[in-house]
């Protein structure tokens, strides 16, 4: 595989795995159910079982200036390898912020499934395209809302 290929799909991946760690359980749920058309989850063995742990949140100063420690947020963390036939395992990982193992367990075996080519193309049009498309549209949504109550301010200079 060349580099250039290699970063696509790194590229591709890193995208993926962005819907899916902001995207709830039960979207999450009902959109990887859909895409494998009611058939069952394929069978995993845990490289990680779901684990609940902390994670630092960094903050810069005007965002751009100078980074510090924020605080602690908690976050899910999964790692799982699909048994497959035809000899192929593919590693699934999911990390998000909260306490929610189920959600975990999902995002990794969706990430899992789309390394796997003949699933890659179903799996991106009905669970990822759906769900980017979701997150964007609450995106628009709250800066619509922020705008609404945006304030103008101005100096009126006396003219002496």
């Amino acid at each position: 595989m060349s580099t250039s290929l290699e970063s696509q799909d790194a590229a591709a991946r890193r995208e993926w795995m962005a819907v899916l760690a902001r995207t709830p359980r039960d979207a999450l749920k009902a959109a990887l159910d859909a895409a494998l058309d009611g058939a069952k989850l394929p069978a995993y063995e845990w490289l990680r079982a779901p684990d609940i742990g902390l994670a630092m949140v960094r903050g810069r100063i005007g965002g751009t200036g100078a980074a510090f420690n924020l605080g602690e947020a908690t976050v899910t963390r999964a790692t799982l390898r699909l048994r497959t036939d035809d000899g192929s395992a593919p590693v699934g990982v999911a990390v998000h912020m909260g306490r929610d193992k189920e959600r975990a367990t999902l995002a990794a075996l969706a990430d899992a499934l789309l390394q796997m080519p003949r699933h890659a193309e179903s799996l991106q049009a009905q669970l990822i395209a759906p769900l980017a498309a979701r997150i964007a549209e609450e995106r628009r949504r709250k800066e619509a809302e922020a705008a609404a109550t945006k304030v103008e301010f101005f100096t009126m200079v006396r003219g002496e």
